[in-house]
């Protein structure tokens, strides 16, 4: 899809449209509304997943974003409340080829539509995902407006300015608007279909406290499921106050936004627990907080790694093996490798492109993956990587 001339006249609007994205480069599609009504201003991206779009929309990573989904049928299954990675903070929106359609499944409780105009959630149907995902991957990740309005009234200039106003993500700190603000233990692990989400035994376990970046709640539970006792603190905690919780290990979340700029509180922290020998694992957002304490840099990516089908390869450290993962992704930022300092090993890279998936610091036990092995939604590749962890710890 060409992008518009930025001073064209807008687009006509079709009969029933009452829907719109609007990017800052002019580019307006119509479409019909659904969810929440309103606009919201973010970052566009896509999602390659075809199931747990659920968990895609209240993943905290997408704060700031409006996920496209390439799949056409979002929403068949329905919604219900097991399947939320977080009660706030997420997408802004999603964008979908088709409306979603009446849910046939005995898990659902209500309708996509209805759950996201509860979530304040605006979904967009009846746009070329296609098209859009190609410019998307040849231009690089657009700044743009999803609106939703029932009556079809827009004001395309408003929306337009918007669009461009809006400053994008590079430097923008996002962490500390998503974390939870309270520390507190963590109870519940992996969910099982007739049971729910499985009780701690109650037995001795070694105490990981997880700083919380924008974590989903599965993370959690995966941590749980692999024996650990949990006890989440906000974004900011200090080290003194991590130290002060008697962690035997510390686990660096996922979560949105430029990892530099949150690495301004992060990083001294993740430094001070580095000096200290403390056990340190990290994924996503907490990868790049890891990489960046140990000297490296980090990049905006194109158009960023998102879906359930992403190929990583095993090639560094203990993870030599050549053994190839199949992961789930969501960021837009990634660890540049050529920046990596000695003592600090590539362990996993993308097949997809060759980008950094994965680092270990030479002498400590500190390690972590660009990617989710919590998955949620996604294959069940890398639970490993929370055994390996937790297996570790006195």
């Amino acid at each position: 899809m060409a992008p518009a001339n930025p001073s064209a006249a807008p687009a006509v609007q079709p009969s029933g449209a009452t829907g719109v994205l609007v990017l800052a480069d002019g580019t307006i599609r119509w479409g019909v509304g659904y969810g929440a009504s309103g606009s919201a201003v973010g970052e566009i991206c896509f999602n390659t997943s075809m199931t747990g779009y659920q968990e895609i929309l209240t993943d905290p990573s997408y704060a700031g974003q409006v996920v496209t989904f390439t799949f056409p049928h979002i929403g068949n299954v329905g919604a219900n409340p097991e399947d939320m990675e977080r009660r706030v903070h997420g997408a802004l929106g999603a964008i979908t080829r088709e409306l979603p359609t009446q849910p046939s499944n005995f898990r659902s409780v209500q309708t996509l539509p209805e759950w996201m105009a509860e979530q304040g959630v605006i979904g967009l149907a009846g746009i070329d995902t296609r098209a859009l995902t190609r410019r998307i991957r040849d231009a690089g990740a657009p700044n743009g407006v999803i609106a939703h309005s029932t009556d079809g009234k827009f004001d395309i200039d408003a929306l337009l300015a918007m669009a461009r106003g809006w400053v994008g993500l590079e430097g923008m700190d996002l962490a500390k608007d998503v974390s939870r603000t309270d520390t507190g233990e963590w109870t519940g692990g992996a969910w099982t279909l007739g049971h729910g989400y499985a009780i701690e035994d109650g037995g001795a376990r070694p105490h990981v406290v997880a700083i919380d970046y924008g974590a989903k709640d599965n993370i959690f539970r995966n941590l749980v499921k692999a024996g650990a006792r949990v006890t989440v603190v906000p974004a900011k905690t200090s080290l003194e106050e991590i130290v002060a919780l008697r962690p035997a290990g510390v686990f660096l979340s996922n979560g949105p936004g430029d990892p530099a700029a949150t690495g301004e509180y992060a990083v001294p922290v993740i430094k001070g627990l580095l000096d200290r020998n403390v056990p340190i694992f990290g994924i996503c957002l907490g990868h790049q907080l890891l990489a960046l304490a140990a000297g490296a840099r980090t990049v905006k990516m194109h158009q960023g790694h998102r879906g359930a089908n992403h190929p990583v390869q095993r090639v560094g450290g203990d993870f030599a093996d050549g053994v190839v993962e199949i992961t789930s992704m969501n960021h837009g930022f990634a660890v540049d490798a050529s920046t990596l300092p000695g003592g600090v090993v590539e362990t996993h890279k993308s097949l997809f492109d060759g980008s950094n998936c994965g680092i270990a610091i030479t002498g400590k036990q500190a390690f972590s993956v660009q990617y989710h092995p919590e998955a949620s939604p996604g294959p069940q590749d890398s639970f490993y990587l929370f055994e390996k962890f937790v297996g570790g710890l006195q």
